[in-house]
């Protein structure tokens, strides 16, 4: 099969790849009731025209970053017309993460000021789950300032819950 817009059943990973999801995403909308199942044939299950389309549509409204509840109640409001509107609506590349690649990426360095006028190179960050959906993200390069104050956060967000 080819991947040209005149094709209307993919497979699996054919789908995964042409709307720039990975296949555990796409089965993993099914399963939330974004996507229909499709029906099911074994090895040779595939998706249709409108699993693609819905695909589209949830990666615009992901772009505006709407949560997959707000995602789930506008794709039901949505007229078929409408839908396919919203697929085809130019999605803000910077907006998005890239196409779902093979092997991660190491995320680039960012070179930020030093202390001393001088730049330096961010090594990577501490992720720490403050509550849950709620994450916090500390640069390694950042200053002590900038630290104590993510800490209050935590230990802010750790007292309220009773921790």
């Amino acid at each position: 099969m080819s991947t040209t817009n005149a094709q209307t059943e993919w497979k699996l990973a054919e789908l995964a790849a042409a709307v720039g999801v990975s296949p555990r995403t796409v089965r993993y909308y099914v399963q939330r009731g974004l996507l229909p199942a499709p029906p099911f044939r074994g090895p040779d299950t595939v998706y249709g025209e409108e699993h693609r389309v819905r695909l589209k549509a949830i990666r615009v409204l992901q772009a505006r970053f709407l949560p997959l509840d707000a995602i789930q109640a506008e794709l039901a409001r949505l007229s078929p017309e409408a839908l396919r509107e919203l697929a085809d609506a130019a999605l803000p590349t910077a907006l998005l993460p890239p196409p779902v690649a093979s092997e991660p990426e190491a995320p680039p360095a960012v070179s930020l000021p030093g202390a001393s006028g001088g730049r330096t190179a961010a090594k990577g960050y501490q992720r720490w789950e403050l509550a849950p959906g709620l994450e916090l993200h500390l640069s390694d390069s950042a200053d002590e300032k900038t630290r104590a104050l993510a800490e209050r956060m935590r230990a802010l967000i750790e007292q309220a819950e009773g921790r």
